[in-house]
């Protein structure tokens, strides 16, 4: 039988043992907690980190056929026909009442007018502008009588129950103007046309779409993609930004839509008639063209004087 400091020696050992044993197992209880803390952070951060990539602003990208955030009109087939006959006079009104020069390269760049047309789709008389003047101004530029360049902006974004609809739809017309420059008019007209009330959700992208579909876009697919994805978004929030503090080539900057411009001068007259546009576009153009000197002769140019 063991000596009782034998016992006593065995139990201390034996109690040793435990209290190495029971400290491991809280050290590797601490270290298995920690690292399941780290991999909850982690998750956790990387959540985070793919909200806000997903919440934030897409980078801005430009789109490739703007010039001074306007889209320049190439073509201007697709249109409704005008429902006002007069208007159908007001090209050779244009060409007839605005004198015609001896044709050098400066007097007949003076012979072009310059149009220039802020546009917010959500904007009413936006709307009535276009479907007033739609017609003239496609003839204008289709006999080269005018330039015409719109320039989409998103004034009124708040005005769609939170779908942001006016920004929507300028980045859809800057993906059409992109990708499908020729359907550009055809389907910003659309667009004014089919305008949604103010105040209510308005077009979704998938309907945006199938407008610009419906207008005989080229490369649909990619079209389509530009306008579901936003891809034209930011640019659109910037490029209003941009007019809100000053228009190119002008002392004036954007306070409402539309704003019309013809060489620079802002057209303030009634935007529902066709007729007063147009005067105020041969009032505008007849005087540009009385401002422009006549080229003075060079003394390579001139003739000379017989000899006695």
């Amino acid at each position: 039988m063991p000596a009782p400091r034998d016992r006593r020696k065995a139990v201390r050992e034996k109690a040793q043992q435990v209290h190495v044993k029971q400290s491991r197992l809280r050290v590797l209880r601490r270290i298995l907690v920690g690292v399941a803390g780290l991999a909850v952070v982690g998750v956790a951060t990387a959540a985070v980190v793919y909200a806000l990539t997903e919440m934030g602003p897409k980078p801005l990208v430009q789109p490739a056929n703007a010039n001074d955030d306007g889209f320049l009109v190439s073509d201007v087939s697709g249109i409704p026909e005008a429902q006002d006959p007069t208007v159908d006079d007001s090209t050779a009104q244009l060409q007839a009442e605005t004198p015609t020069p001896t044709p050098t390269p400066s007097t007949t760049a003076s012979r072009t007018v310059d149009i220039r047309v802020y546009v917010d789709y959500l904007s009413t008389q936006a709307r009535e502008f276009q479907v007033a003047n739609a017609e003239q101004l496609g003839k204008w530029v289709s006999q080269d009588a005018a330039t015409l360049t719109y320039y989409p902006v998103a004034m009124l974004t708040s005005k769609s129950n939170g779908t942001k609809y006016s920004l929507r739809a300028a980045g859809a017309a800057a993906c059409v103007a992109t990708y499908s420059p020729g359907t550009f008019f055809a389907f910003n007209d659309e667009l004014l046309r089919q305008q949604p009330a103010a105040d209510s959700d308005g077009l979704t992208d998938d309907q945006l779409a199938d407008l610009a579909q419906a207008k005989g876009v080229s490369s649909p697919k990619v079209v389509r993609s530009c306008i579901e994805d936003g891809e034209y978004a930011s640019w659109a929030r910037a490029a209003t930004d941009r007019a809100l503090e000053g228009i190119p080539g002008t002392d004036v900057a954007l306070t409402g839509t539309p704003m019309i411009l013809v060489n620079g001068t802002q057209y303030v007259g009634a935007l529902d008639d066709p007729k007063e546009f147009a005067q105020f576009v041969l009032t505008v153009a007849s005087d540009a063209y009385y401002r422009t000197p006549s080229p003075t002769p060079s003394a390579s140019t001139a003739t000379p004087t017989p000899a006695p």
